[in-house]
């Protein structure tokens, strides 16, 4: 398949559903949390769908391209450590918590496939 925009990235993809899914579960969050937990985790999550667009469009520049997939990285373990957050104070349930561990770790994996091989999605290649 040809990949026309950032949009057309499985990665992206998937981050976006994991993004959204986050979204709906903090909104049953306590409201002592919104402007911590609940502010973290949906700013985490969308941070990195944001950052793998922006690397596709930086993929001119193969060091800005990776310093990109790389910032997407950090923020999907960001969400991680706030699932973890989750989890711990009960505001979601062990199998959802599992599902989107597991979603973030295949996230994860992709960035890192990615970010080691920056000439395949370089415009020139």
């Amino acid at each position: 398949m040809k990949i026309h925009n950032h949009e057309d990235l499985e990665v992206f993809q998937q981050s976006f559903s994991a993004a959204v899914e986050i979204f709906k579960l903090t909104k049953t969050f306590p409201g002592e949390e919104l402007f911590s937990l609940t502010d973290q985790i949906r700013r985490s999550s969308r941070s990195v769908c944001a950052n793998i667009s922006e690397a596709f469009r930086k993929r001119y520049y193969p060091k800005s391209f990776t310093a990109k997939i790389t910032d997407a990285e950090g923020e999907a373990a960001e969400t991680q450590v706030w699932l973890k957050f989750c989890l711990h104070f009960s505001y979601i349930e062990q199998i959802k918590y599992n599902e989107l561990m597991e979603a973030y770790n295949n996230i994860l994996g992709k960035l890192v496939v990615m970010r080691n091989n920056p000439n395949k999605w370089s415009i020139d290649h």
